[in-house]
């Protein structure tokens, strides 16, 4: 019996990074099922990070910051990254050094626009009111 390599395994299957994407509007309904007749679950706001698990036609399966599975209308989603603050609070610095200057203090489900990954564990990040500063990324989710 010949022995595939993992490696081999993955560039053959395409191996392929977390996509993440947002709720576009000011809320989206997450459902059990693929369907507008579907029981509705969930209501989410605007910015509101989702991880894609499945992209069909006009649905996508989601997995939000708890865990939980459902689905919503693609429609409701766009490709602006956002990253939800999981911690109590998580203070953001201007560089990413724990004894930087603090930038701002973001509160517990805040989602923030993530500009890009920062060295060892830091997200660069964007508040709502064009504040930014780099957050250690264990304090978010949807990076």
């Amino acid at each position: 019996m010949r022995r595939i390599p993992l490696f081999a395994l993955l560039a053959a299957f395409g191996a392929h990074a977390t996509e993440f994407r947002s709720v576009v509007d000011s809320a989206a309904v997450l459902y059990d099922a693929p369907s507008r007749a579907a029981t509705p679950v969930f209501v989410v706001s605007k910015s509101y990070p989702l991880e894609v698990i499945v992209n069909l036609e006009a649905w996508v399966k989601v997995r939000d910051h708890t865990g939980a599975l459902s689905w919503v209308e693609a429609k409701a989603l766009g490709a602006k990254r956002m990253v939800l603050v999981t911690a109590p609070s998580a203070e953001a610095r201007v560089r990413p050094e724990d004894g930087a200057p603090l930038a701002f203090v973001a509160a517990q489900n805040v989602a923030l626009e993530l500009l890009e990954a920062g060295p060892a564990g830091w997200l660069r990040v964007r508040h709502a009111d064009g504040a930014n500063g780099y957050i250690r990324a264990t304090l978010l989710w949807g990076g």
